[in-house]
């Protein structure tokens, strides 16, 4: 699958590269197994000065693109914050932004979810990301790079951003459909690994980002087998519809697998559960 409004392949990319409106950046973050705070987030700057693909930006997730003043990670930037870090990385009007990331097509579609979420449309994902472009034998580049600085002016779109308060009002609502984006077993609050309470958001349903890609490529099914999945979880048919994750990072591949099949309305919940089970009075669900 390529749309190239949302998702591009390798080729297309390929064959656009160079263009003078073209902009492309690695945004890949490192997760670290941590004992206090389950993961531990790490810059992958050191990875995109060994190589990235010719001419490609790096875009800082644990920095650059986060609130530093918030106590949960990743959370999303003041619009100046943002405003600034796009500027400098130069992008603005007239400009055309693919995104892709190694390990998990998940960091692109943060960066996604958050230019879009600040009113910029023209962005799209790249299908399978660093491990498709270098599967394929096609160039890789060594050599630092930027783009000139542009100006970008941030319109935010509130609906595409859920907060606390937002995902409470709707736990119990017939209308609305709240997708935790995380394995079975931490949906389940079997696993191991969750965020303080193990579980889920009451009432939320299960749709792992994992399960929207492909596990041979890291390419996302094709759209029949998206739509049919999120249709099963009622994804489609609600009239409010917020992902979450633990942090606000794969609840956006949900997001954007939404957006694929036409669902372009949809809500993340930033702070997820990180924030969610640090509040004990606010309602877990487990098995």
């Amino acid at each position: 699958m390529s749309d190239a409004r949302l998702l591009v392949d390798t080729a297309w990319l390929a064959a656009h590269l160079g263009e003078p409106g073209l902009r492309v950046y690695d945004c890949t973050t490192h997760l670290l197994p941590d004992p206090v705070s389950t993961f531990r987030a790490q810059t992958a700057r050191p990875d995109w000065e060994r190589g990235h693909v010719p001419g490609a930006g790096y875009l800082d997730l644990t920095t650059d693109l986060s609130d530093s003043s918030s106590g949960l990670r990743f959370t999303f930037p003041p619009p100046a914050q943002f405003a600034r870090a796009m500027s400098a990385a130069g992008v603005g009007p007239g400009t055309r932004v693919v995104l892709y990331a190694g390990g998990s097509s998940m960091w692109a579609t943060r960066v996604w979810w958050m230019l879009r979420a600040f009113g910029f449309d023209d962005v799209a994902v790249l299908d399978g990301g660093w491990e498709r472009w270098t599967g394929e034998g096609r160039p890789v580049c060594a050599t630092p790079c930027a783009f000139p600085p542009a100006t970008f002016v941030p319109q935010l779109r509130p609906q595409r951003l859920a907060g606390k308060d937002d995902v409470v009002a709707l736990v119990g609502r017939s209308d609305a459909c709240t997708i935790n984006a995380l394995s079975p077993r931490q949906h389940t609050g079997e696993s191991e690994v969750h965020y303080g309470r193990p579980g889920r958001i009451a009432g939320s349903v299960n749709v792992p980002y994992l399960e929207l890609l492909d596990p041979a490529t890291g390419t996302f099914l094709p759209p029949a087998a998206l739509r049919e999945r999120l249709a099963a979880a009622g994804a489609l048919d609600a009239a409010h519809v917020v992902t979450y994750c633990g942090g606000g990072i794969a609840a956006t591949l949900v997001a954007f697998a939404l957006a694929l099949v036409g669902r372009d309305d949809v809500a993340v919940y930033d702070g997820s559960l990180a924030e969610w089970c640090a509040d004990p009075s606010l309602p877990m669900e487990r098995g």
